[in-house]
């Protein structure tokens, strides 16, 4: 199972072989083909890494489909984790891509452009149906439609250190909401614990796109980040640095990342899954019972994985009935269950496991996380790639190092992403 945690890095390879794509001609649907017609006949379910692990959930919903539909017939193949990009690649330039694939959005994009993909806005009602954040992730700039059906869904949750928090002049029931009150915490816990932050990353686009910032125009042609609210943020952000209420291995080599310090117990908050507080309590046993958990701050973010349709499927009307079926609420529900994911429908909520706390921590977070989704969002825009992530990182780090202003970063980078933007 792969969740696309860092959108953009699992895609890099299907955005980077758009060109390929370009190249061969679009896949309209087979002659015949009709999304309402009859459904029977044999498909392919291709799903990305989850045999053997969840192979009896899969043979199992395979078939309840074929007993409801008894002229109906799926092949499962599962391919591997490494490699799926460039392999949904290659299946999709010969012509062989399957009925029903498991994509996420970023890997779903490039096909969508090249009419690769059923549109499945035109057979489902997606809007009475899924998470509303879900089935937008699945509608791309300058492409109409909708291209996957959401399958199921992750997001973050807060994590607080509540013995520093008390220690170190604040109040752990009530840590931090927004971006504004996490500086204002911070500066107020470093100034009475000199060798304790609450920051412990750089930001990057999704930390923009938290404060309202644009980083797309609206049809998705052109970089639009360097805005003076913009450059605010980032200049804030070396002020903290500035200031020690930032670890300064954030810019070095040697920089562990937010949770591994957050798990040593040298800074007081990090963001992770619903399940990292098991975790974060089996590396560090002194953080049981000591961890506050909260929602994101200002917006959730909404990682997504999905079934989409090949638009040249001979046997389309039954590759879409499979598509709803596999995320239909019972089947999600179900797969969740198992997976520690969370489902895309509306009305999951009606499941005790997701809306009701259990009295554990992991519960806790479940059911915090889950409530989040309701307005969770895809924070970085699928079309960044790792090379555009690459310099935006770099310019970032010049500012809040000081040796350039967050105006002069923003331009630079917003330069060089259209560039390559223009280039893809």
């Amino acid at each position: 199972m792969k969740f696309t945690r860092t959108p953009l890095l699992a895609g890099l390879g299907m955005l980077a072989g758009a060109a390929l794509l370009a190249s061969c001609s679009s896949s309209a649907p087979a002659d015949g083909a009709d999304a309402s017609g009859d459904v029977d006949g044999s498909i392919s379910f291709q799903t990305w890494s989850l045999t053997p692990t969840y192979q009896e959930y899969l043979d199992e919903a395979i078939a309840a489909f074929e007993d409801e539909y008894p002229g109906a017939s799926v092949e499962l193949i599962d391919q591997p984790g490494d490699g799926y990009s460039e392999k949904v690649l290659s299946q999709a330039s010969t012509g062989t891509l399957p009925d029903v694939v498991n994509l996420p959005p970023d890997f779903a994009l490039p096909l969508a452009q090249q009419d690769m993909l059923h549109d499945v806005s035109q057979s489902t009602d997606m809007e009475a149906t899924y998470v509303a954040g879900s089935v937008e992730a699945f509608r791309f700039p300058g492409v109409d439609g909708v291209y996957g059906y959401p399958w199921y869904l992750g997001t973050d949750v807060n994590y607080w250190n509540a013995e520093q928090f008390d220690a170190c002049g604040l109040d752990s029931e009530n840590p931090p909401t927004t971006t504004d009150e996490l500086f204002e915490q911070a500066s107020i816990l470093t100034e009475n614990c000199s060798d304790m932050q609450l920051h412990s990353r750089l930001p990057g686009i999704g930390d923009l796109t938290l404060e309202g910032i644009e980083i797309l125009n609206e049809d998705g042609t052109e970089f639009v980040f360097n805005t003076p609210e913009a450059a605010a943020i980032l200049d804030r952000y070396a002020e903290a640095y500035a200031n020690g209420e930032m670890p300064s291995s954030v810019l070095s080599s040697d920089y562990l990342g937010n949770s591994q310090l957050f798990t040593e117990g040298k800074v007081a908050w990090t963001t992770g899954t619903a399940t990292s507080i098991n975790d974060f309590e089996k590396n560090n046993p002194s953080l049981t019972g000591n961890v506050v958990v909260g929602p994101a701050l200002n917006i959730s973010p909404l990682y997504v994985q999905g079934v989409s349709v090949s638009a040249s499927s001979d046997e389309l009307a039954t590759a879409v009935a499979f598509g709803e079926f596999i995320t239909n609420a019972d089947n999600q529900n179900e797969f969740a269950h198992i997976a520690n994911v969370f489902p895309s429908t509306l009305g999951s909520e009606e499941d005790p496991y997701f809306s009701e706390p259990d009295g554990t921590p992991a519960g806790e977070a479940r059911v915090t996380a889950f409530a989040s989704l309701e307005t969770a969002e895809v924070l970085q825009p699928y079309i960044v790639n790792d090379a555009m992530k690459t310099y935006l990182d770099q310019q970032i780090a010049l500012a809040i190092r000081g040796d350039i202003s967050g105006q002069e970063a923003l331009d630079a980078s917003v330069e060089k992403l259209n560039d390559l933007l223009a280039r893809q």
